[in-house]
């Protein structure tokens, strides 16, 4: 149960990271073709950073469960 709960509120932090990345041109508040405005540049640092861990910190528990599925084959197959 904490797993998942877990592994989901990395999905929502992961998708919330790409729509900050997407949100200054998807919005519009970032006109076509201008400099970025502090607020774009933020939300591209802010949005990129949450993205990355939260992919990260997937990547890192698929690993952990792999590892275990593995784990637990070798166990059955010794056994």
């Amino acid at each position: 149960m904490k797993a998942k709960l877990g592994v989901s509120a990395l999905i929502l932090l992961f998708l919330a990271g790409v729509w900050l990345i997407a949100a200054p041109f998807a919005v519009g508040y970032q006109p076509r073709g201008a400099l970025y405005a502090d607020a774009t540049v933020n939300d591209l640092w802010v949005g990129g950073a949450l993205a990355g861990l939260s992919f990260v910190a997937l990547v890192i528990y698929a690993a952990d469960a792999l590892r275990e599925l593995a784990g637990r084959g070798k166990h059955v197959a010794d056994g």
